[in-house]
C-alpha cells in the first residue's frame, strides 16, 4: 500500500458514469412501469448500492485506502432511442489521496444492480464504457475527459 501519511490533506472529488444498453423489454419494464422489477423500484436499489460500493470500496480493491468520503452520489439518465440507462456517480472527500476508485466503484456496481434486478426479462443486457470522467484535487491537479 502507498504511503500517503506525509501528503497534505485537500478537498477531492471524482465523478464516473457508465451505462447499460438494455433490451426493449427490460427498458419499458423500468421506464414505463415507476421502474419495478420483481424485487423493486430498480433504479432506487441501483442508487442505493452505488452509494454502499463507493463506502466498500477499500473492501473490493486490494491496497485501496480508506477514505473518509463526505458525498456520494450516483444519478441514473434514460436515452429512449438507445434503450439506455446511464448512471453517473460523484464522490467527494477532504482526504490525503483522491476518490476515483470510490466513483468507478458506485457507477459498475450500480449498473451491475439495474442488469441483476432485470435479469429475469432478459441476459443480453450490456454494461459499457464505465469510465473517469473528472477528478479533482491532488498532486496531479485536475482532470476532465473531452
Amino acid at each position: 500500500m502507498v504511503d500517503v501519511g506525509d501528503k497534505p490533506k485537500s478537498h477531492r472529488h471524482a465523478t464516473a458514469s457508465g451505462k447499460i444498453t438494455l433490451t426493449p423489454e427490460a427498458y419499458t419494464l423500468i421506464k414505463d412501469h415507476q421502474g419495478r422489477s420483481k424485487k423493486g423500484s430498480v433504479l432506487d436499489v441501483a442508487q442505493l448500492a452505488g452509494i454502499m460500493a463507493a463506502k466498500q470500496t477499500p473492501q473490493l480493491i486490494p491496497l485501496c485506502h480508506i477514505v473518509p468520503l463526505s458525498h456520494v452520489s450516483v444519478e441514473f439518465s434514460l436515452s429512449d432511442v438507445a434503450g439506455v440507462v446511464e448512471a453517473r456517480a460523484t464522490v467527494a472527500c477532504v482526504g490525503s489521496t483522491g476518490v476515483e476508485m470510490e466513483a468507478l466503484s458506485a457507477v459498475a456496481v450500480a449498473l451491475l444492480t439495474v442488469y441483476d434486478m432485470t435479469k429475469s426479462v432478459s441476459h443480453e443486457h450490456v454494461i459499457s464504457d464505465v469510465r473517469l470522467e473528472e477528478k479533482e484535487g491532488g498532486v496531479s491537479g485536475h482532470f476532465h475527459r473531452n
